[in-house]
């Protein structure tokens, strides 16, 4: 198996690649490239499903894009300590009627010892916003990067 750096223990500024990391690859909108940053038996509660595996967590991915149309996410590095990371996230998107939402999370992260996640806990809220209200334009600006995001 090879390692996905950075690697635990994490420091501020590791912490912060690796959150500005899954934020990048979470906005290619491509589960096989997400997937590859979980261990191959990787445990998910993301809401109300519960997945294990990357085979699992590629249907789940796939389902989701499928569902939430134009996707946007920004995450913020919210703590850390040795293998463990808590982030914050926003990300946008539509339904096929055209309606747009804003869903606001927390995110609970387990790492091995190869930079892997091995665990992954995601509490999601979703609210109805209109099109106008977008602040989330596609993939975060290389001027953005580490920036925070307001609550609402």
């Amino acid at each position: 198996m090879s390692a996905r750096p950075p690697l635990p223990p994490f420091t501020a500024e590791t912490a912060r690649q690796k959150v500005q990391a899954a934020e990048d690859a979470w906005n290619t909108r491509d589960p096989h490239k997400v997937s590859l940053a979980y261990t191959e038996d990787s445990q998910w509660r993301n809401r109300d499903t519960f997945v294990t595996g990357r085979a699992a967590i590629v249907e789940l991915l796939t389902q989701k894009w499928s569902r939430e149309l134009d996707y946007a996410l920004r995450k913020d590095l919210w703590a850390f300590d040795g293998n463990r990371i808590a982030v914050r996230f926003q990300y946008e998107s539509h339904d096929i009627d055209g309606q747009w939402w804003r869903s606001y999370g927390n995110e609970l992260w387990e790492f091995d010892e190869n930079g892997l996640m091995a665990r992954r806990e995601a509490s999601i809220n979703d609210v109805p916003i209109q099109e106008s209200e977008r602040r989330i334009l596609g993939p975060r600006p290389d001027a953005e990067r580490g920036a925070g995001f307001p609550i609402r």
